[in-house]
């Protein structure tokens, strides 16, 4: 048989094998956009799949130190736990503040799992100890998933915070089981090697992760396509109809909660072997609020959001961290931005110009796109040295005056810096705000040429 593509004849009516321009697999591509189906196979989801593998394998012969190496292995644990996040907040709109609370379990009793595999007591491959982590996950969510999904909204939050709160004070009360402030460690290397993997060196880790990344996120995205997370997203977008004709919304939720909590125990596990460690603060509110938050940045109405949302968890909390101390800040603004400016996070925007593309409308607006990133950079840049002078004086007032910022000295207590860096971030948010109001009437230009031409096709 040969493969063809042919144009899809309904715009908008689903096809089972489209690969739609400007969407991607579980996310709708747009109103009447371009789409193609291939037979006898998939041919834009094994290129999709294909690339996320060809990414996982090729990611630690590019990046080689033992840096990156380790760097790679949290992105992995983090796309984990932000995806099973997305399953309760993007696919079923269920607001969480304890999803940690199921990540952290996962990792305690792995680490419990990973002692009683060295001490002889347990006899199981480590490759498997992270799905001890799993069923954790999914034994607490279904306990304490029972209660907090029989409310919804603002109402389930509140119980998922009060619960969060509940287990991390039970971590310092109970110290034979959490270790105490100073958590439990472990020792992933049990002998004997198997095949001459013993997981003692980075890379082993790595590629452990990285199976599990892969597989866990297939099965993720293979549960938006089963009856249960289209009905799902129902209830997420009408409870009301979804009780009419006959279903049980607080058994949907659940049963959702429960299948997030297992992949969330799963990055537990993960994060268990990889640092041979667990602490009381994997169950904290802090850990929580990171999984909310870079999902949301990543973008929570798109399967790969929580992917995006993974790596920047990373980059954030590891390196952006280790390059200033006022990294919360910055992070904090970033997030302000997104909420005003793109609520539908980074995957929203690359949707949206993968549509531009479709229609051949993105080209026009990349000088508006460089104007803006150079205005951008001016003011973040002035912004970000009054910044970073006021954490000098705050922070290492004993190191003197001068700083370095940028590969520039600066007198932090000189007039002429603070000067400088305000006439930067004035002059650079002036022309950011006016090369945005042109942007702004060049995009909306292009949408309605998108619209007008998607009401022509229609009427053909």
């Amino acid at each position: 048989m040969t493969e063809r593509a042919e144009p899809d004849a309904a715009p908008g009516r689903p096809k089972q094998g489209r690969l739609p321009l400007g969407g991607v697999d579980g996310v709708p591509a747009g109103r009447g956009a371009v789409t193609y189906h291939f037979r006898p196979y998939n041919v834009g989801r094994w290129l999709t799949w294909g690339g996320y593998a060809l990414v996982l394998l090729l990611a630690p012969l590019v990046f080689s130190s033992s840096l990156s190496q380790t760097l790679l292995s949290q992105m992995g644990i983090a796309i984990i736990a932000c995806l099973s996040y997305n399953m309760l907040l993007g696919q079923g709109g269920m607001l969480s503040f304890g999803h940690a609370v199921y990540s952290g379990l996962g990792g305690f009793l792995a680490v419990h799992a990973l002692n009683k595999v060295g001490a002889g007591t347990l006899h199981l491959p480590v490759s498997l100890v992270p799905l001890v982590g799993g069923l954790a996950g999914l034994v607490f969510a279904a306990l304490l998933g029972f209660v907090t999904t029989r409310k919804s909204g603002t109402t389930f939050a509140m119980i998922t915070l009060g619960i969060g709160e509940l287990v991390y004070s039970m971590s310092l009360m109970l110290p034979e089981f959490f270790g105490g402030e100073a958590g439990i460690t472990s020792n992933r290397v049990v002998p004997p090697a198997v095949l001459g993997i013993s997981f003692g060196p980075q890379i082993q880790v790595y590629w452990l992760i990285a199976l599990y990344c892969f597989a866990c996120t297939a099965l993720m995205f293979a549960f938006t396509r089963t009856p249960l997370g289209r009905m799902l997203n129902a209830v997420r977008d009408n409870p009301e109809r979804v009780a009419f004709i006959g279903y049980d919304t607080q058994r949907v939720r659940w049963f959702a909660f429960m299948i997030a909590g297992l992949f969330a125990g799963i990055a537990g596990g993960l994060a268990g072997i990889n640092f041979e460690l667990a602490t009381a603060e994997v169950v904290g509110a802090q850990r929580s609020g990171a999984y909310l938050l870079f999902t949301f940045l990543g973008g929570s109405t798109a399967f790969f959001g929580p992917i995006i949302g993974g790596v920047l968890m990373v980059l954030a909390t590891v390196v952006l961290s280790e390059l200033t101390k006022a990294w919360l800040l910055y992070l904090g603004f970033a997030f302000v931005l997104m909420v005003m400016y793109a609520p539908a996070g980074v995957a929203g925007l690359v949707l949206a110009n993968l549509r531009l593309a479709a229609f051949g409308r993105l080209r026009a607006l990349l000088p508006g796109y460089l104007a803006l990133a150079l205005a951008g950079a001016l003011a973040f840049t002035g912004a970000s040295a009054m910044v970073e002078m006021l954490y000098h004086l705050q922070l290492n007032e004993a190191l003197g005056p001068v700083m370095k910022f940028g590969g520039v000295m600066l007198n932090a207590k000189g007039a002429a810096a603070w000067v400088g860096a305000a006439l930067l971030l004035a002059v650079g948010a002036t022309a950011f705000e006016a090369v945005r109001r042109r942007f702004r009437v060049r995009w909306d230009a292009a949408q309605a040429e998108i619209e007008r031409e998607l009401k022509r096709r229609e009427g053909t």
